[in-house]
């Protein structure tokens, strides 16, 4: 049995009232720093209940715009997981600051709240929660340790769009002071490449305001020298040009009106697989705890130990099989680079038995049944070859 395609681990949908809003953007006066930026900000904010939200052309650059923001920089810490991408470390980096990693939760791959004291010290800043798989982490805990050692909070919701903890959505910072989101092509809504930060702090929104756009501001209010005319603005910081097109705001407020269909089809296909796959002898899968509601960027597997050393195995028949499986993700500081830092395994033995054992299944909202059907039947197939 083999798939005549490739069923990939996410993919984006896009439909031809997409197509139409982009059109429509390409034969307007404004392709980039027009309106279509204003107004998804504002649906944005709207959708998950934050005052304020500030696009960027990366979600990488919303996470690198935040860490600024709050004032990070050199001889600053700040404490995230190790299962994420790079790019949540990455964007201290780029401000000098160095990343403190803490252990995860065995089941949900989230931060696990009871280490993140004993990582914080007299150079701490930040905590920067990852919403694993769209998973959230416990943010009512993370904020009264942020409260009590005076630290800020920067939730990555880059998998979490659409998720919601104790009932009040990812981003509406009701337990942080910022989130960060991203609209890659395999997350829940996609602008191409794109991100955004939602707060509900308007000094941050100023700044990032600024940051994104060379550290440039306009506003005669904040001038320092006197304004010259009306073509005059001043640079207070050095920003960079992160911004977003009129193009890519105008898929993303598309996107935005099926946000809630996407996440009620990730769900529906989770629940198909959890289903299937229910007490199987080789995996366990995705949990859901009481306060949270899974918005399913990933379906997450975890091989059980007698399997965890065959994973390449497993992974590859997968592959042959036309399974596009993913491994989300190697621990951030075993990559060369941070271990040139000095950064050693080791460090977080969970996380990295959770590499080990992670497997991305197919879960995407274009997914046909038969399509979710044949990879419950083509994973049980390797499992029981690979068993014998």
């Amino acid at each position: 049995m083999r798939k005549e395609r490739v069923l990939p681990y996410g993919r984006q949908w896009i439909d031809e009232e997409d197509i139409k809003a982009v059109v429509e953007v390409l034969k307007s006066d404004f392709i980039t720093q027009g309106p279509k930026i204003r107004e998804f900000e504002e649906k944005i904010a709207k959708f998950v209940g934050a005052k304020y939200a500030v696009v960027f052309n990366s979600g990488t650059s919303a996470l690198h715009a935040a860490y600024f923001a709050f004032g990070l920089s050199s001889e600053d810490e700040f404490i995230t997981s190790p299962i994420t991408f790079a790019a949540t470390a990455n964007a201290g980096l780029y401000l000098r600051a160095k990343p403190v990693f803490c252990d995860i939760e065995r089941d949900t791959g989230n931060v696990n709240v009871k280490l993140i004291e004993e990582k914080i010290t007299s150079h701490t800043k930040l905590i920067v929660p990852v919403h694993y798989a769209g998973h959230p982490c416990d943010m009512e805990k993370i904020k009264e340790i942020a409260d009590k050692y005076g630290l800020f909070v920067v939730e990555d919701a880059c998998h979490a769009l659409g998720a919601e903890y104790k009932g009040s959505k990812i981003g509406s910072c009701k337990y942080s002071d910022a989130t960060v989101f991203s609209f890659h092509p395999v997350k829940h809504i996609t602008t191409g490449e794109g991100g955004v930060v939602a707060t509900n702090r308007k000094d941050i929104y100023e700044k990032l305001l600024m940051f994104r756009n060379h550290g440039i501001t306009k506003d005669e209010k904040k001038f320092l020298n006197q304004k010259e005319g009306d073509w005059y603005y001043e640079m207070h910081f050095l920003g960079f040009n992160y911004r977003m097109t009129d193009i890519q705001a105008a898929l993303g407020i598309s996107q935005l009106k099926k946000l809630d269909k996407f996440v009620k089809r990730r769900r529906e296909i989770a629940r198909i697989y959890n289903k299937a796959f229910k007490d199987n002898p080789y995996f366990d899968t995705p949990v859901e705890k009481d306060y949270a509601y899974h918005s399913y960027h990933l379906y997450s597997i975890r091989l059980k130990n007698e399997y965890k050393n065959r994973k390449k195995e497993v992974f590859q028949l997968l592959r042959r099989k036309g399974i596009g499986v993913q491994v989300h993700y190697i621990p951030v500081y075993l990559h060369p680079y941070y271990q040139q830092l000095g950064y050693r395994e080791g460090e977080c033995l969970l996380s990295e038995d959770f590499y080990r054992k992670e497997i991305s299944l197919p879960l995407y909202p274009a997914m046909t049944e038969e399509d979710v059907d044949y990879t419950i039947k083509a994973v049980f197939e390797v499992f029981e070859e690979v068993a014998k």
